[in-house]
């Protein structure tokens, strides 16, 4: 009785390719494409808008079989760097900053041209901290690297894992 079940459910049920990654993309999807995101940040890096669409494009390459095209892909993405900020944090006896953030907020919108109904716009926001006896320009560049990874999964978690 299991088995008809089974064979009777795999039978009506949409196609839908799964990775290893819990990303379940129709069969029909096969392109992805990513717009530059642009910078609204009253104080950022300057190349971080461009290291930041590198990696979305980075993650849908690596954990998925789609095609990166340049415009029209069947999932898109556009969107924007809103705030980009150092903090204090871990304020110490002395009133001075043992550790300092740096945080990253994105605004990403997401079509998906074969299933609007997937389709979103979010704000994103992922903070790596540093030692306040470092220099931001000393770091950066691995927090930029640590806070991108984090923010561009859970934009990837938000468009194709449906869970």
């Amino acid at each position: 009785m299991i088995l008809v079940v089974l064979i009777a459910f795999n039978g009506f049920a949409c196609k839908v390719n799964y990775s290893f990654t819990g990303a379940s993309i129709p069969e029909d999807v096969k392109t992805v494409s990513v717009k530059t995101f642009e910078n609204f940040a009253p104080l950022t890096n300057p190349n971080y808008p461009q290291l930041f669409t590198e990696a979305l494009k980075d993650i849908f390459l690596s954990q998925t079989n789609l095609s990166l095209i340049s415009t029209n892909g069947d999932l898109q993405f556009e969107g924007s760097v809103t705030d980009y900020k150092i903090t204090s944090v871990a304020i110490q006896g002395n009133e001075t900053a043992a550790l300092n953030r740096l945080s990253i907020t994105i605004n990403a919108k997401f079509t998906n041209t074969k299933d609007k109904i997937q389709s979103y716009e979010s704000k994103f926001t992922r903070f790596a901290d540093f030692s306040s006896s470092s220099s931001l320009s000393s770091v950066e560049d691995e927090l930029m690297k640590e806070i991108n990874t984090q923010i561009t999964q859970d934009i990837f978690n938000q468009a194709v894992s449906n869970w």
